[in-house]
């Protein structure tokens, strides 16, 4: 039987069921103890695979197109939070305050790397510069995001100075990452062969890291706290984030004068926010109570940036495969002008 064409995909449907199942059957007591230990593990996990993943030979031969990465980096840790704080008197009225804060959380965080290359690809733009790019930002992002969010959330942070939390983000994220790249030479070609555990693995442990999250939300009373109203304005501030970043993006590498392969990778790294980093980085910086409003937005917002970047991609593969053909056609026009000859211009 054909899977119908409305559905989300497997992940998205299983998210929606993560969401639901820490709803109804939230962890608490001594299984609350046990899941976050367990979720420790698929953090470390996680992250050394990402770091195993990584081929560093395609970061660097991509990494002297040090425009297209700056461009990138500032659109992803400035651009974003200056959005967040200069569409307040739009977006806050839409939202709680336990939301919007989460909405700035989000401006805060990298990039991803697996949607970005991917929709990079098939919109035939620069996928060596996209690997290089999102994976800057993902390893930027562990440094920068916490100290991003301290200055724009000072109010919601858990308690303790933003070098502290660094410093544990460090060890959880960081650590691991460089573990995985240190191995990278024995692990790497196993990952590859075994791409479909590999990637059940990754998915599995942000379904653990997400319900353990709601869990503790959900014991603190988080949907007591959020009206039905709250949840449809979120999805229209998040949606106006994504138009602001994918429009920036857009505008300022054309002005920049960036050709057509590096502006789509421009928009889809500059575009984005990472589910993974985010969820993780949530349960060390935020209280347990504020954990599962700090991450819906992020999760909505993960949702949205999915379904429109990939009907870009898809938009732009199908254009990007025409112009060698107009190319075609233009020159053979002109050199029917000049009576057969080529004229180079």
């Amino acid at each position: 039987m054909s899977r119908l064409k409305f559905l989300p995909d497997n992940f998205t449907l299983a998210l929606i069921g993560t969401l639901v199942m820490a709803s109804l059957l939230p962890c608490r007591g001594a299984a609350a103890v046990i899941v976050d230990y367990l979720t420790n593990i698929a953090i470390a996990l996680l992250f050394f695979l990402h770091g195993a993943k990584l081929s560093r030979q395609a970061v660097i031969a991509a990494a002297g197109n040090w425009r297209l990465h700056v461009l990138v980096l500032l659109t992803t840790f400035v651009l974003f939070p200056l959005f967040g704080l200069a569409l307040k008197p739009l977006l806050s009225p839409l939202v709680t305050p336990t939301l919007f804060a989460g909405i700035l959380f989000l401006c805060t965080l990298p990039s991803t790397v697996q949607s970005s290359i991917a929709f990079t690809a098939i919109a035939k733009g620069n996928v060596p510069a996209a690997i290089c790019s999102a994976s800057a930002s993902s390893i930027v992002g562990i440094f920068i995001t916490p100290l991003a969010a301290s200055l724009v959330l000072s109010s919601h942070i858990a308690s303790g100075s933003a070098w502290r939390t660094v410093g544990e983000i460090v060890l959880q994220l960081f650590v691991p990452f460089v573990c995985g790249q240190l191995l990278q030479p024995l692990t790497g070609g196993w990952i590859e062969r075994h791409e479909s555990v590999a990637g059940g693995v990754d998915r599995g442990s942000i379904l653990l890291i997400v319900y353990s999250a709601l869990s503790e939300a959900v014991v603190e009373g988080l949907w007591h706290q959020i009206p039905p109203s709250a949840l449809a304005g979120l999805f229209v501030a998040d949606g106006i984030l994504l138009a602001a970043a994918l429009i920036t993006t857009a505008l300022l590498s054309k002005w920049l004068g960036f050709e057509r392969a590096d502006r789509v990778t421009i928009v889809f790294c500059g575009s984005k926010k990472s589910l993974t980093q985010g969820v993780t980085m949530a349960k060390v910086m935020f209280a347990s109570r504020a954990v599962g409003a700090a991450i819906l937005p992020l999760m909505l917002f993960h949702q949205i940036q999915l379904m429109v970047c990939a009907a870009l991609a898809q938009r732009w593969g199908r254009r990007a495969e025409t112009l060698p053909s107009l190319a075609s056609a233009d020159t053979f026009s002109r050199s029917s002008r000049h009576g057969g000859r080529t004229k180079i211009s």
